[in-house]
């Protein structure tokens, strides 16, 4: 059997390697430009939906959120229904560079299916989408602090 995950990573830290040097010019690294693409197309999302969505552990997605802010590319508000909740908004100096983000992702998807024609994209889209899914479940039962039998 092909081992596809091993595929997976490797094209995902790839990718991440070369956002990581090209968008270290504008002060974003290790990631942060994916939760900075979130915040701006989720205005007022909780740190919690943000793990939710990314499929990432607390302690990771705080560290890149006090980055964001810290780099004034985000702010936090508090919740006028839940104090405990602060609410993530992207600032003008946030909202001005995620086009430049969105370019870079397109960049990417374009190099990467290049030599795919429509149908193509459509069935790896809908395979990933799948394969997504699958890992949801047991990314949940795992972050509950249970452990998966092999």
């Amino acid at each position: 059997m092909e081992d596809i995950l091993r595929n997976i990573g490797i094209i995902s830290r790839a990718l991440d390697s070369i956002s990581n040097i090209e968008f270290k010019e504008i002060n974003l690294s290790k990631g942060q430009f994916v939760y900075l693409v979130r915040i701006c197309e989720n205005p007022g999302i909780i740190q919690e939906q943000l793990v939710e969505m990314l499929k990432i552990d607390r302690a990771t997605a705080s560290r890149a959120i006090k980055n964001l802010e810290k780099n004034g590319f985000i702010l936090k508000k508090s919740d006028d229904i839940n104090k405990k909740n602060k609410l993530l908004f992207p600032t003008d100096k946030g909202e001005e560079i995620y086009p430049f983000i969105i370019r870079e992702n397109a960049h990417s998807n374009a190099v990467a299916l290049s030599g795919f024609n429509d149908k193509e994209v459509d069935q790896l889209a809908n395979y990933l989408e799948r394969v997504k899914d699958n890992i949801a479940d047991d990314w949940q039962y795992v972050k509950k602090g249970n452990q998966r039998e092999y």
